[in-house]
């Protein structure tokens, strides 16, 4: 019998109902990003201008708008990688498009939640939902949730957590 091989982050649990991340996420990480590539172009202007003269800027600009093409389509991928699941027992957070990852808290091991949402995500409306459990370093993020929906998830999180710990 030859059956098909399927890869391993193919195989994500059944019967999971993923919830989405806001579509505004990507416009904010791709902000984010753009940001990030104009700083390095005009870091790259000045010994570009010192080496090549007046031609130096344009390079920069000219590097600055493939590094940002380039850049805005990888971010916009990876966003709708991004999905978040609750169990019965635990919680589950999936991301990256070349590196996947599956993360699975148990709401025993939750420590803390915060809410947190910096001045871009607060101009889009988006709060993140970071999960801390009781593994040293160990945060699980959330991004881009409405913030009543952040409010809500934390609420529920926290309310399991205290559960879990009471039936221990």
């Amino acid at each position: 019998m030859n059956a098909r091989a399927v890869p391993v982050w193919d195989l994500w649990p059944d019967g999971i109902e993923w919830q989405p991340m806001s579509p505004q996420l990507r416009t904010v990480w791709v902000l984010r990003s753009l940001l990030n590539v104009l700083i390095l172009a005009v870091i790259a202007a000045v010994p570009l201008t010192i080496w090549l003269g007046w031609e130096g800027p344009l390079w920069a600009l000219g590097g600055y708008v493939v590094l940002a093409g380039l850049r805005s389509l990888a971010v916009a991928r990876t966003v709708k990688t991004w999905g978040y699941a609750e169990r019965e027992q635990d919680l589950l957070v999936r991301h990256g498009l070349l590196t996947r990852r599956l993360s699975i808290v148990p709401y025993g091991r939750i420590q803390l939640i915060d809410l947190s949402a910096g001045p871009v995500e607060r101009m889009f409306g988006l709060t993140t939902v970071q999960v801390r459990t009781a593994a040293l370093a160990s945060t699980t993020e959330v991004p881009g949730l409405d913030p009543l929906v952040a409010a809500a998830l934390r609420d529920r999180l926290a309310v399991r957590a205290a559960e879990v710990r009471e039936g221990l």
